[in-house]
């Protein structure tokens, strides 16, 4: 079973080969992935990493959170699984069916 892991607080020049090359110092890596904005392209200064050991990855999170990359101190821990359901985004009451 893979081990997914969130990397915040990325320099926005960072790069998926960069990120596989740090994770590749404490196990298999099997996924990258930076996040990027949709209609610039640019990055949004978080990724997830997916390994494919557990303990592995365990051992990323606990020795590359707070250190540095691209002169930013990197956020790094076990990504928390994903919602299901709706985005939670701001509503209005024409979203709900009320009248003006």
């Amino acid at each position: 079973m893979s081990f997914n892991i969130y990397v915040g607080n990325l320099s926005f020049d960072a790069s998926e080969g960069e990120l596989r090359d740090l994770f590749g110092q404490y196990g298999e890596v099997d996924t990258v992935k930076i996040i990027s904005d949709q209609f610039t392209g640019r990055s949004r200064g978080f990724g997830f990493v997916e390994m494919s050991n557990r303990e592995e990855g365990l051992k990323a999170v606990q020795e590359l959170d707070t250190k540095e990359l691209g002169g930013r101190s990197q956020k790094v821990n076990e990504a928390k699984p994903k919602n299901s359901g709706g985005g939670g985004g701001r509503r209005n009451d024409r979203d709900r069916g009320s009248r003006w």
